[in-house]
């Protein structure tokens, strides 16, 4: 029985996890009109990771090149990047923030901050904390997910019952 309750608190995570999504919305609505979420990311990874290849980003991203090469060329046009040859590989480049793209991960943090706060007003210092400490394990709990490979999710344990039956159907005459 006990097994079953935490099956059902697994599948009460994923429910909550699902309204993550709404959080997301609202986060990228903050976003400058010229400045999608994708565009936040690349930004984001540049500031964490510095200079970065195309194909890091990708797989950063968990994106195909494609995706990344539109993104870069966005960001590029605003004079958020710079992309320059790679020094290792001339058909491959690296991406590098720029002055303006600083600014605008900086402008993009104040946003994101600024609605957290609003939207979190309500709580302690002591629930952000453990939000914070609860989600960052949650993450690790998950490790790489782009590399990881996919598991077909537990089957749930049965329910009282419910259990097979190893009679014969009957036949119809």
């Amino acid at each position: 029985m006990a097994e079953q309750a935490q099956y059902a608190q697994y599948a009460e995570l994923a429910r909550q996890l699902s309204g993550v999504g709404a959080v997301k919305r609202d986060l990228g609505r903050i976003l400058p009109a010229d400045c999608s979420a994708g565009s936040a990311a690349v930004l984001t990874l540049l500031g964490r990771h510095g200079d970065l290849r195309m194909s890091a980003l990708a797989e950063l991203l968990a994106v195909d090149m494609s995706v990344t090469s539109r993104h870069a060329a966005h960001l590029a046009e605003r004079g958020w990047i710079e992309r320059s040859p790679d020094p290792a590989d001339k058909r491959s480049r690296i991406l590098r923030l720029t002055p303006e793209g600083s600014a605008m991960l900086l402008e993009l943090s104040r946003r994101s901050t600024d609605l957290l706060a609003e939207r979190l007003s309500d709580w302690t210092d002591e629930e952000v904390g453990q939000l914070i400490r609860l989600m960052t394990r949650l993450r690790a709990s998950f490790g790489d997910c782009r590399t990881a490979p996919h598991r077909p999710p537990p089957t749930p344990p049965p329910v009282p019952g419910s259990e097979p039956t190893t009679r014969t159907p009957a036949r119809a005459t």
